[in-house]
Order: structure tokens, then C-alpha cells, then sequence
């Protein structure tokens, strides 16, 4: 299930309820292979503060799963993001990937897939489950954070009245993953690709996040999705850096690589760098033409840019 899917499937439900080693790659679009990329991605990597994930639902579909951790490895990645590609593996399934991430010096960092938001009251106990369900795969795969969602604008139910309800779910879902140590990242998605969904705002969800007022909740800052609500990405992010538990990266319009859009993701790993960003950047984009030289060349942009 891919992520504008995704939504929508939270959307229709919520409506009927109201590293340890580094792969030097290059591949640029020049044609560079990752064969011939030098020394100095491997210093870059070693310096910049934040680290780089890919959201594996955007590329190498067709592949098997193993030829899939493949392809990022040799892109020059180490993490992937997924959602919901483990639900239906088998005891050996999870025993088979997990050896090969291993062998790849790949970590699963970010999890999603969640069928309920937080922001419905109605579904509260559905969502608290939701996640209650999800940690014991979490645990399998070694995998420390997991996307939330706010869900659907939920009829009958005030603006204010409907914050809270997210702080409240938030608040309560903190409370499962606490112990665990897992993070839980709150989403935002722009109203073209969901147009009944609650969290559109990127200053709302900020507020959010300083109301939950725990560490272990995080905003998702998706800036394909901020851009297109409204902009205001650099300044958003400066004034918010601490409450950021993960960045997702791609260019509008089409949802591109970075450089092939409107928006100048050279400034804003540079403003990563200068804020010293610590967490996961995640590419989450549709290349436009070979993947892995296109990811592997977008890996290096980023790092060679936080160094100012």
C-alpha cells in the first residue's frame, strides 16, 4: 500500500466512524556509477548530524523484497522507512529480511499503518489498539519510531474540540510506547492529496506537539506536503527544530527529486546543518529517471549541503 493510499484509506475510515558501516555511492544523473564515488561523501556522512532514510514505498516495487534492500544499499543508504510491507510475512519472512538488512548494515527506522488517526474521539480505543498491535512487529524488526496519523475532520466536531482530541490520543499513546522507547511521529497532509483530513496545518501540529509536551512525540515535517499547504518551510523549522522527530523530502509539483520542483531543499539541509538536526531525513519521492542514481545523487546533495 503506497502512502496517498494510505490516506485515503484513513480518510474513508474515519469519515464511516463519524548504519553501522557507510556504502560510498554516488550516481548522479550524470551517470556517475556508485562504483567510482570517492572519499569525500564517506567524510560528509561522518560530519552531518542527521541521518538518511528512504520511505521504501516510492521505489523498486516490482523487485522482491531482499532485491529491494538491495537497490538502497547500492544507492548508498542504511535505513529504510516502511509502511505495512511486513503485516503479512511469515515467521521465515521475518527471519529472511532480517538477516539480509543485517548483511547490508540496513535499520528499519520509521514504521507506518496505522488504520486509525488520533484526532476522533470516537475511534480513541480502535487507535490506542492500532499501536498496541503494531509494537510487537516494531520489536522484530528493530524498528524505533512509528508515523501517526490525526485522521479525518470528524462532522459535528469544533476545530478547538478536535486539537484537543489529537493531544488527548497523543497523550494516551505515548503513555503504550513510553517503556519501549519507541518515538511516535505525527503527520501532516495537504489537503489536495486528502482533502477531508484534519492535520493540514504545520503551526497546528507544532502546537499539537507542545501540548502533548512529551518526548517521545515527534512531528513529522513533510515538506512536500507543507509546501503545498502553504509554504513558510525554513521559518516553520527554525522555530520548531527540537519538536522534529523526522523530515521527508520531495519536490512539487509531481512529487520528484529535490531539483526538479519549487522548493529549495539546498537552503534547508544547509538550515539542518546550521540547527544541528540529529534525526532521520527521509527521502520519500517518485524518481524521475534511474533510481538508484537518482537517490544516490540526492543522498550526497543533502550531506554536502548541511556542511554549509
Amino acid at each position: 500500500m503506497d502512502r496517498r493510499t494510505f490516506s485515503k484509506t484513513l480518510a474513508g475510515a474515519t469519515l464511516g466512524a463519524a548504519a553501522t558501516s557507510v556504502n560510498p555511492a554516488l550516481g548522479a544523473r550524470s551517470g556517475v556509477s556508485s562504483a567510482t564515488a570517492n572519499s569525500s561523501e564517506d567524510q560528509a556522512v561522518a560530519e552531518t548530524p542527521f541521518k538518511i532514510s528512504i520511505m521504501l514505498w516510492t521505489v523498486f516495487n516490482k523487485l522482491p523484497f531482499e532485491e529491494r534492500l538491495e537497490k538502497v544499499a547500492e544507492a548508498g543508504y542504511h535505513a529504510v522507512q516502511l509502511t505495512g510491507e511486513s503485516a503479512k510475512w511469515t515467521d521465515e519472512e521475518f527471519r529472511q529480511y532480517n538477516k539480509k538488512r543485517a548483511e547490508l548494515g540496513i535499520m528499519f527506522d520509521t514504521c507506518a499503518g496505522l488504520q486509525h488517526g488520533a484526532g476522533d474521539p470516537g475511534v480513541r480505543d480502535a487507535f490506542l489498539d492500532d499501536i498496541r498491535a503494531q509494537l510487537p512487529m516494531m520489536e522484530r524488526l528493530e524498528c524505533p519510531s512509528l508515523i501517526v496519523m490525526s485522521g479525518n475532520v470528524v462532522q459535528g466536531l469544533s476545530p478547538q474540540a478536535q486539537h484537543d482530541s489529537c493531544v488527548e490520543g497523543l497523550k494516551r499513546a505515548a503513555d503504550l510506547v513510553d517503556a519501549k522507547g519507541i518515538t511516535l511521529l505525527l503527520e501532516n497532509i495537504d489537503l489536495e492529496e486528502n482533502p477531508h483530513y484534519y492535520l493540514w496545518s504545520v503551526p497546528e501540529a507544532f502546537k499539537i506537539i507542545e501540548e502533548v509536551d512529551h518526548p517521545n512525540v515527534k512531528f513529522l515535517y513533510d515538506f512536500y506536503h507543507a509546501q503545498i499547504s502553504g509554504g513558510n518551510l525554513i521559518t516553520n523549522l527554525q522555530k520548531n527544530a527540537e519538536k522534529v522527530g523526522l523530515i521527508h523530502i520531495a519536490d512539487v509539483p509531481g512529487r520528484h527529486e529535490p531539483g526538479t520542483g519549487e522548493i529549495d531543499y539546498v537552503n534547508i539541509y544547509k538550515k539542518l546543518g546550521g540547527l544541528n538536526y540529529n534525526r532521520y531525513v527521509a527521502m520519500e519521492f517518485h524518481p524521475s529517471g534511474d533510481p538508484v542514481k537518482i537517490l544516490s545523487h540526492a543522498r550526497v546533495e543533502a550531506l554536502r549541503a548541511a556542511q554549509g
